[in-house]
């Protein structure tokens, strides 16, 4: 689905900080919280990395940017756990009412509704019997979609052409995973696309890579 998260080749947000040298991972106490909240959160909910990244499509604006990065990880456990019914919609609201002080009464704890996720294999490369349908040196285009659902096909991508640089392991395909809706693995390729062909002959000139699904890939006409 094409929401906040999607901000590859948008413009506006400002420079990116480099890490500087020494620098914590957690810049506050309560991001390592939040980071391994989100870690249980995934597992207890019955999830999987693609459910996550799905997750955190589907916040609002506020939800994705005001609260900082690893505050978008909190909110996106949240919503895992209430899309599982591990946590009623208004539980965390309640809670959190309660340690300021105030008298909140919490939703009763719903019926657990889990998915009946459980993976074929360790990590996400799997073997696919069949072979590749793009090779090396080839001109590919990544497809026109606008999905509902998950996907991994940045936007900026869609419709525009490039060059297979390398065929990849075959991966478990998140736009199926991340609705328990089966592993569907494909082959992966890293496909290099020039910054002019996706901007413009004003953009500078050098190349983005990306490692893109077999499925999102067409042959241009």
């Amino acid at each position: 689905m094409d929401g906040i998260a999607d901000m590859g080749g948008t413009g506006g947000w400002g420079r990116v900080r480099p890490p500087r040298a020494g620098e914590p991972v957690f810049a506050e106490r309560w991001e390592g919280r939040a980071f391994a909240l989100t870690i249980l959160s995934i597992r207890v909910a019955g999830g999987n990395i693609d459910a996550f990244r799905h997750a955190l499509e589907r916040l609002d604006r506020s939800a994705y940017l005001d609260d900082g990065y690893f505050g978008r990880w909190r909110n996106a456990a949240e919503l895992m756990l209430t899309d599982s019914a591990i946590l009623a919609p208004a539980a965390v609201d309640a809670r959190a009412a309660n340690l300021r002080g105030e008298r909140v009464a919490e939703p009763p704890i719903p019926a657990p509704a889990r998915p009946g996720y459980a993976p074929s294999g360790p990590g996400s490369l799997r073997s696919v019997d069949t072979a590749p349908i793009f090779s090396a040196g080839q001109r590919v285009r990544a497809r026109n979609l606008s999905p509902p659902g998950h996907t991994r096909l940045p936007r900026y991508l869609r419709g525009h052409a490039g060059v297979v640089e390398l065929v990849q392991p075959a991966s478990v395909l998140p736009d199926t995973n991340a609705h328990f809706l089966g592993e569907n693995p494909q082959h992966v390729y890293s496909v290099r696309f020039d910054a002019r062909e996706l901007w413009g002959a004003a953009a500078e000139p050098f190349a983005v890579t990306a490692e893109l699904f077999e499925s999102y890939l067409e042959t241009p006409a």
